[in-house]
């Protein structure tokens, strides 16, 4: 008999793992788009709603981009979901502060 190890009954978990961490990516990602969304309503009240009334493909093109970003940090920060949320609420609320910003002028 050889000496030799089945490498079949060994499974290795990591590409469930990072398949794993990617929804709730997407979910933290979604949710930073509303609550980034919401500071301007917070901000300015309701002439915000006229102002996104004539803008609102611009800031409707950021929802793919937010949830990607959620998904990348969740990837890369390998399921760490604190981390994930808190850079993830921040690149998106400047995103769309900055797209904000470009919009009004200021």
């Amino acid at each position: 008999m050889h000496n030799v190890t089945p490498l079949l009954a060994r499974k290795t978990h990591s590409d469930q793992d990072d398949r794993a961490w990617s929804f709730p990516g997407g979910v933290i990602g979604f949710v930073s788009y509303w609550c980034a969304l919401a500071i301007p309503f917070l901000l300015y009240g309701s002439n915000t709603l006229f102002f996104l009334l004539y803008t609102w493909p611009f800031f409707l093109a950021l929802l793919p981009v937010a949830v990607l970003i959620g998904i990348t940090f969740s990837l890369l920060l390998r399921g760490h979901l604190i981390w994930t949320l808190l850079l993830t609420l921040v690149t998106v609320t400047c995103l769309l502060w900055l797209l904000f910003s470009w919009l009004t002028g200021w």
